[in-house]
């Protein structure tokens, strides 16, 4: 695994702001010359390949079965290193992009669950079988965040998790108990008995908000 690169915070608002991302939410993906050039200069050829291979990744496995989109895109970035946003980001909770997690070859929980929505979104899996999860994580007693997939809406949900490489059903992870999830289109609440109640929407969460800001921000 190779290690992650530190960086700034004003660099990162720098290299959010010229990400020019065609778009991360429909099946169109296109990561613009410009950026791919500013990573180059300023973050070096590796890290100019693991964006190269993001967007290969996507080309290849947009219209595979979703099994396999699954397993492609956890494995993906699960190869990057685990840092602690104050570490990395120089605040105490910063949600990156997929391609500042990319370009950096860092992040945590929180990172490496957005990149995994949103290159799945791009593939082009519905909005409504993907949800982001905050859970307490009891074996380390933390806080933590996975990305969940419901093949039908009742299912029991297979979890792309950073902490390993496996996907298995929620009722094979005991060790992680969910609190909240959201995705795009609302925000839920975990309830007794593993059932959830919607509680509105997800921008009621103003990390996302401002992640989405920086998205909108580098279309424009």
């Amino acid at each position: 695994m190779e290690t992650a690169i530190p960086i700034p915070r004003s660099r990162c608002s720098l290299l959010s702001m010229v990400l020019m991302v065609t778009t991360l939410t429909v099946a169109a993906f296109e990561l613009s010359d410009r950026l791919m050039d500013y990573v180059r200069t300023e973050f070096g050829e590796e890290a100019h390949s693991r964006l190269e291979t993001w967007q290969n990744l996507h080309n290849m496995a947009a219209n595979a079965p979703v099994d396999r989109q699954l397993r492609l895109v956890n494995s993906f970035f699960n190869r990057a290193s685990f840092v602690t946003d104050m570490e990395h980001w120089g605040e105490e909770d910063y949600w990156a992009t997929p391609v500042e997690l990319l370009t950096t070859n860092g992040g945590d929980c929180e990172d490496f669950s957005i990149a995994k929505y949103l290159t799945l979104k791009s593939m082009g899996v519905p909005d409504e079988q993907l949800r982001i999860v905050y859970v307490k994580a009891l074996e380390l007693n933390q806080a933590h965040m996975v990305l969940a997939w419901y093949p039908e809406p009742d299912a029991d949900p297979l979890i792309l998790d950073n902490l390993i490489n496996d996907i298995k059903p929620a009722s094979q992870r005991p060790d992680l108990e969910p609190v909240y999830s959201f995705n795009g289109d609302g925000l839920w609440l975990n309830r007794s008995g593993g059932d959830s109640k919607r509680i509105g929407d997800a921008e009621k969460l103003a990390h996302w908000q401002d992640l989405n800001s920086r998205l909108i921000d580098s279309l424009r």
